[in-house]
């Protein structure tokens, strides 16, 4: 292959910055021919379509991603040369996009993400939406990976792929009452008030079934479906909540809360979720190969 051709490379950026060809031919005082005919001329010679067309929109293929990464560093690396005398340069970096429901647990999130976490060589940049949004910006190559509690259904139209990569106990957690009686699964939501995931929940769900099978109706408090107001709610609560320990293990650890105990049968799944791809991430495969699924820890109490 001849040697990469830097001004291509330079338009290319720019156009992918931009998003639009009009707006970079403006931008860099050309006619948006010209750009048109040196944006060719790079994408011939990487053998990769950079840019697809989607109406009037221009959006990055996987090969186009890759290749913006790559054209910020070089030109990032060559504005530190005037500067160099004046500070060491940035190490190249990978770039790592998260995606993240809006509800998913913050501290899942962490411990998942820890090993990258204040890596010189890795920009880590995570977003939150609904799962709509993220697949949306998975596969438009906008995120590497998106995290979830569920699951998304494989088929023949889709070339989506979900790794299990962690499974949390559900628990009952409650404010500290030493006085009162020990709280046990399930009897004790016969009478003592419960906050409870939203219904479309896979810990509600599996929670509904258990409690249908005992014969058991819960006082309900509340139902919430973000991780973040749950643990709020059983903060201030008289009651219980059933959540995950780990979305409030701040509060078991300094006392504010107590694990009364585990709930059997029940867990919370964490997923995920990628597209494939010819040119893989190799930090998000890191992460992916050393995050096993947690073995259930033993019952409080």
């Amino acid at each position: 292959m001849a040697a990469l051709n830097y001004h291509h490379l330079r338009l290319f950026h720019r156009i992918a910055h931009e998003g639009s060809l009009t707006r970079a031919a403006d931008v860099l005082n050309l006619s948006q021919s010209a750009l048109s005919v040196q944006l060719q001329k790079l994408e011939q010679q990487l053998g990769h379509d950079l840019f697809e067309r989607r109406g009037k929109k221009l959006t990055l293929t996987e090969a186009g991603r890759i290749a913006l990464d790559y054209a910020d560093t070089v030109f990032e690396t060559g504005d530190e040369l005037i500067k160099v005398l004046q500070g060491r340069p940035r190490a190249a970096q990978h770039v790592l996009r998260v995606g993240a429901l809006t509800t998913l647990s913050r501290n899942f999130q962490l411990e998942f993400l820890r090993p990258v976490i204040g890596r010189p060589d890795v920009e880590l940049v995570v977003r939150s939406g609904t799962m709509r949004e993220l697949l949306s910006h998975l596969e438009m190559h906008g995120l590497d990976v998106v995290l979830a509690t569920t699951a998304v259904r494989r088929d023949a139209g889709t070339d989506l792929h979900c790794h299990l990569i962690a499974e949390q106990p559900v628990s009952l957690v409650g404010r500290p009452a030493p006085d009162r009686e020990p709280i046990r699964f399930p009897d004790a939501l016969r009478t003592v008030p419960v906050t409870l995931p939203s219904l479309d929940s896979e810990i509600r769900v599996a929670l509904d079934r258990v409690l249908s099978l005992a014969g058991i109706h819960p006082v309900i408090q509340a139902e919430v479906d973000d991780m973040a107001m749950l643990r709020l709610l059983a903060r201030e609560g008289e009651g219980v909540a059933v959540v995950p320990p780990i979305v409030v293990q701040d509060e078991l650890q300094a006392g504010v809360l107590v694990e009364h105990c585990r709930i059997p049968d029940v867990t919370e799944r964490f997923y995920a979720i990628v597209q494939t791809r010819r040119f893989p991430n190799p930090v998000l495969q890191d992460l992916i190969a050393a995050s096993v699924p947690a073995r259930t820890a033993p019952a409080a109490g």
